[in-house]
Order: C-alpha cells, then sequence, then structure tokens
C-alpha cells in the first residue's frame, strides 16, 4: 500500500473540493478515536483553517486521548483551532421534556438515545459551520459507511465530505502509522462514546472490523457459502444481515416519483 501517495491524493482532493465549494474552512468532531484523529490530520495538511471540536455528552471522566490528539494537532499545525463544548445539559433538556428517566435499561430506548446523542453533535457542528461558512468532515471508514451502515442516520452521518469512507480498518492504521498519530490512539479499542457502559464499536457490530472488511471483500466476489466453515458463514450472514438492515442509511432518500400522465 502506498501510503504517502494515498495521503497525498486524499489532501489534494480536500483541497480541490474546498475551492470548489467557495468554502472558508473544516470542522471535524473528534473522539480521540484513530478515524477522527487520522481525518482530522488530513484535513489540518490542506493548510485551510480547520476546527476541531470535543463534545462530550455526560461523560464522568475526561478524554484523555481527545486531549492529546488535540495538543498534537496544534504542535504541528498553525492553521487549527480547539473547541470543547459539554452538550450536556442539552441532552438531559431533551430527555426531561421525553420524560425518560436516567436509569432506562430498556435497549430499544437506549439505541435511541445514542442516536439522539449523535445529532445533537450533529446540530452542534452545523452551527459552527454554517457561522464560519465550513465544511462538517465526516470521519466514517469503508466498512462503516458503505458495508454495515454502522452510523446515526442525520447524526454522525450528517456531513458535507468523506476522506476516509473509501478506507477499511486495516488501511487506516497503516496511514495512521505513517503520520504518526499518537499511539495511544493507534492502540485504543474503537468506541463511538454514545454508551453509558462504555461498550466499544465491536461489542456494538457483534464482530471484529477485520472479520467484517473480509465478509465484505467475500460477498463483493459472489463466492458460495459452501466454501466457508460454520463460524465463518455465521459472519458472512451478519455482515449481509447488517447491510440489509441499514440499507436506508446508505441509499439516497426515497422520492415517489408521480407519473407524467397525473401533472
Amino acid at each position: 500500500m502506498k501510503t504517502k501517495k494515498i495521503v497525498e491524493h486524499i489532501v489534494f482532493w480536500l483541497k480541490e473540493y474546498i475551492l470548489k465549494s467557495k468554502s472558508n474552512g473544516f470542522i471535524i468532531g473528534i473522539s480521540g478515536g484513530i478515524d477522527s484523529s487520522l481525518t482530522s490530520f488530513l484535513v489540518a495538511e490542506t493548510k485551510f483553517p480547520t476546527t476541531i471540536l470535543e463534545m462530550p455528552i455526560l461523560e464522568k471522566e475526561r478524554n484523555y486521548l481527545s486531549i492529546k490528539h488535540a495538543k498534537f494537532l496544534k504542535s504541528k499545525f498553525n492553521n487549527v483551532s480547539y473547541l470543547k463544548k459539554d452538550l450536556s445539559t442539552m441532552y438531559t433538556s431533551f430527555c426531561k421534556i421525553m420524560n425518560i428517566n436516567n436509569k432506562e435499561t430498556d435497549e430499544k430506548t437506549l439505541l435511541a438515545l445514542a442516536n439522539v446523542k449523535s445529532r445533537i453533535r450533529m446540530l452542534t457542528l452545523y452551527y459552527y459551520a454554517n457561522k464560519k461558512n465550513y465544511l462538517v468532515v465526516g470521519t466514517g471508514n469503508k466498512i462503516e459507511d458503505l458495508g454495515v451502515g454502522f452510523f446515526t442516520k442525520y447524526g454522525d452521518g450528517g456531513v458535507d465530505i468523506y476522506p476516509i469512507a473509501d478506507l477499511i480498518k486495516s488501511e487506516i492504521f497503516l496511514l495512521s502509522k505513517e503520520l504518526n498519530i499518537p499511539h495511544e490512539i493507534q492502540k485504543a479499542d474503537p468506541t463511538d462514546g454514545l454508551w453509558e457502559d462504555k461498550r466499544t464499536d465491536e461489542d456494538q457490530l457483534g464482530a471484529t472490523y477485520e472479520e467484517l472488511e473480509w465478509a465484505m471483500e467475500i460477498v463483493k466476489k459472489k463466492y458460495h457459502n459452501n466454501l466457508f466453515n460454520k463460524n465463518q458463514s455465521k459472519i458472512i450472514e451478519k455482515y449481509c444481515n447488517m447491510h440489509k438492515k441499514n440499507s436506508h442509511k446508505m441509499n439516497p432518500v426515497p422520492i415517489c416519483k408521480i407519473p407524467d400522465h397525473l401533472k
């Protein structure tokens, strides 16, 4: 893999896009995870104004990885500004209006609330983006955005551009190593930070990124299931089920077309 060439390609693509869009800069939410860390580094490489925004919601401990990454970026780029906005009050106000108690354990409600958190962050990003005429940058990777739809519709999926959405997780690790992203971030378990129990992305997915990326390639090549053992077949089935279930996130919003003879 030509990591340096890929970095150059993405940075060039970002520069071209922002010039065509006539925007003034970029804004990106950071979590201390490898995807947002790599994406924000690539965006900063454009030399255009780049705001990195940390948005904790009811976090009991400070996210030291976000802070570490913010310091790392600011030490390398003078076009980077860092903001932190605690959105806990906005979230708890929503829960109060909806009569949701803080001891809720129903899994469907917990998922809905995790999505609410993601959408509150999206609102915040676009507030600043609108004020400054910035582009909101997405941090999703190929398996999440095109494979299993592991993102919140109109939450972290509500963005203007996706610089790393054509990279699988293993490629993201290689690029992060090339760019010397802090070691702790490279080794940290991927998590969206939306759950009280701090479950990781792979806990939620029920499979590793490596397994799902393998299944994505198998499905793409249309290999027959009889070629695989029981565990491999389960992973393929899991991938296909998630892809089908979440296809509404990955496909354009359906439009009811009115026939010409009715107009």
